[in-house]
């Protein structure tokens, strides 16, 4: 997260968190009855809660994602690794064999 990032994320914090200070005091000195003011913050709340919740399945679900897509792209990066290994197996047992047959060629020639 850079700099920016959490300049604009401490910005809306404190955004959220103002807002939510002031509608609580508006609520407390509105000219409302007792009950009516307990059911708003009642229905404040659940609107809240509901949200939170919403949230934190949207967090959760992306959290999943990333991490189905983290492990793919291990996996992934593992049969890379392999294939490249096979690969490298395959040059060097060729170059073993062309070596053999130069010495061999040699060999042959000083005879």
């Amino acid at each position: 997260m850079g700099l920016s990032d959490k300049h604009e994320s401490a910005t809306m914090s404190a955004f959220l968190a103002g807002a939510l200070v002031g509608a609580g005091v508006a609520l407390l000195f509105a000219p409302r009855s007792g009950s009516q003011l307990r059911g708003l913050l009642r229905d404040y709340t659940a609107c809240a809660k509901d949200e939170l919740d919403d949230a934190v399945d949207r967090g959760t679900e992306a959290w999943g994602s990333a991490k189905d897509g983290g492990q793919e792209f291990v996996e992934k990066g593992k049969e890379s690794l392999r294939e490249a290994g096979r690969q490298a197996k395959g040059f060097a047992e060729s170059a073993r064999n062309t070596v053999n047959d130069i010495k061999e060629d040699l060999s042959s020639q000083h005879r």
